[in-house]
């Protein structure tokens, strides 16, 4: 399986970056994004592109892959909603486009978030536009699309987010993540599990379009 990474340096990129480049199942993986991951591996190539917005100059190295995991993402604190849907929605439609005209056959996995507003018309921005987002990618002619809506997310394999109050709020929380889990294991995942969660839906599909975390969790240890 050859699979495009959006997103690869951000918390969620990382782990997905890492399970595919462990997995034996698949023999390649380009990384798209605006920074170089700092990683080295055979399987690894990567394109680092400061618009993210155009990719007609590289339209043709976007074929011949067989799935899509998009991580890219911004935390939507102090932004308007015009700066917010420019990087959730535009960039992740404008590549999604390209994509699905080179890749008709294409599994295209996109990570949302727990309450993703799919009506578009709720009263909080960011999850109206994660919303849109998800419609529009149900719409284009993909072989497959699925939308990941995973909640509390614990980093692993010394995973840091890029972003330095969610690094905090890790630091913090990291001692009671365990009692978490074991009290409400519907509300917590991990880097590794949406990693393995991605790779087993674009091999074998899923019951349904959009995944919440017990349905990531469930699809990271189920084999067909």
């Amino acid at each position: 399986m050859n699979v495009v990474i959006f997103g690869a340096t951000g918390m969620v990129g990382q782990g997905v970056l890492r399970e595919c480049l462990l997995d034996p199942g698949v023999e390649s993986v380009l990384s798209i994004g605006r920074s170089p991951t700092g990683q080295r591996h055979p399987k690894l190539r990567e394109l680092v592109r400061a618009d993210l917005l155009d990719f007609s100059a590289i339209e043709a190295e976007m074929t011949g892959l067989d799935a899509c995991f998009f991580c890219l993402g911004v935390s939507s604190n102090g932004m308007t909603e015009e700066a917010y849907r420019r990087v959730t929605h535009d960039i992740t439609i404008a590549a999604a486009t390209t994509l699905a005209r080179r890749n008709p056959e294409m599994t295209f996995v996109f990570v949302s978030g727990a309450g993703t507003d799919s009506t578009e018309r709720g009263r909080t921005m960011w999850a109206r536009v994660k919303g849109m987002t998800e419609n529009a990618l149900l719409r284009l002619p993909f072989k497959a699309a699925y939308m990941f809506r995973p909640g509390v997310i614990q980093p692993l394999h010394r995973i840091k987010s890029r972003t330095t109050l969610y690094r905090v709020l890790y630091v913090v929380t990291a001692p009671f993540l365990p009692l978490v889990k074991r009290l409400f294991p519907g509300s917590m995942t991990t880097t590794e599990t949406i990693g393995r969660a991605m790779l087993a839906v674009a091999r074998h599909g899923a019951p349904t379009t959009i995944l919440e975390t017990n349905d990531i969790n469930r699809a990271a240890t189920t084999t067909p």
